[in-house]
């Protein structure tokens, strides 16, 4: 299914930045700053599902996060199955098609459990298609999928000519998506940050200082305002992309 409006992304991936910093400015503790950061994650699902979008991924915690302070990513992780417990219903409810990208094996087995009870519980659902990118990078997600195709050469299901960009595609973590048409990173932050590397290839990338607790309805507005005014080209000369819709 694609969205109602033409001008709206298929896809929408979201770097959820400055959890800590919200919390900071408040003197609360961090933790707080990712609990109230669900507020705009609800709100996200909730206006991508009315308008139609199709798919919606969120980098929630990335393999480089592994390196923060112990105390704090054991309150993330301690937030993920609160969440998933929490949501879950509401989310089937909606129909959403929840699914996690990212090195399971570095999750708890207690994590892994509830993240597989969840996706199987929604699997079925054909409405809004939300990834949770949890111990999660870019390059991982490259070396991953070239580790299975050289698999696949060594035992002779395909020949190293055989891969192509569509094939390398189907063994990334978000195969079976379009690749996302919009990139949004809150937090004021303007880089990609080991995120969906192959995937964001021609994103539309819009950066704003709006922390992400903070993030409301106006602000995702300003950003599906922003990929409407863009003219997607993909390489080709404008003439040559409205022909070819």
């Amino acid at each position: 299914m694609g969205p109602a409006n033409a001008n709206l992304p298929r896809h929408i991936a979201i770097t959820m930045d400055g959890n800590g910093r919200w919390a900071a400015a408040r003197g609360v503790a961090r933790a707080a700053g990712h609990k109230a950061g669900l507020k705009p994650v609800r709100m996200c699902v909730e206006e991508c599902t009315r308008s139609g979008v199709e798919a919606l991924t969120l980098f929630a915690f990335s393999s480089e996060n592994w390196g923060r302070p112990a105390d704090e990513v054991g309150s993330l992780m301690s937030l993920f199955l609160e969440a998933l417990d929490r949501e879950i219903a509401e989310l089937d409810a909606q129909a959403v098609r929840l699914r996690f990208i990212g090195e399971r094996k570095s999750l708890s087995v207690r994590l892994q459990a509830r993240i597989a009870a969840a996706e199987e519980r929604t699997a079925a659902n054909r409405g809004l298609a939300l990834q949770v990118a949890v111990s999660y990078g870019g390059r991982w997600d490259i070396i991953q999928a070239a580790q299975s195709l050289a698999r696949e050469c060594s035992n002779g299901s395909i020949r190293p000519e055989e891969i192509s960009e569509a094939r390398f595609a189907e063994a990334l973590s978000l195969a079976g998506l379009p690749d996302p048409d919009l990139h949004i990173r809150t937090g004021g932050e303007r880089r990609i940050s080991n995120f969906l590397l192959w995937q964001l290839a021609y994103a539309e990338l819009y950066f704003t200082e709006r922390l992400w607790p903070d993030f409301a309805v106006a602000d995702l507005n300003d950003a599906l305002s922003f990929f409407a005014s863009r003219e997607r080209r993909f390489g080709q000369r404008p003439a040559a992309v409205s022909a070819a819709r």
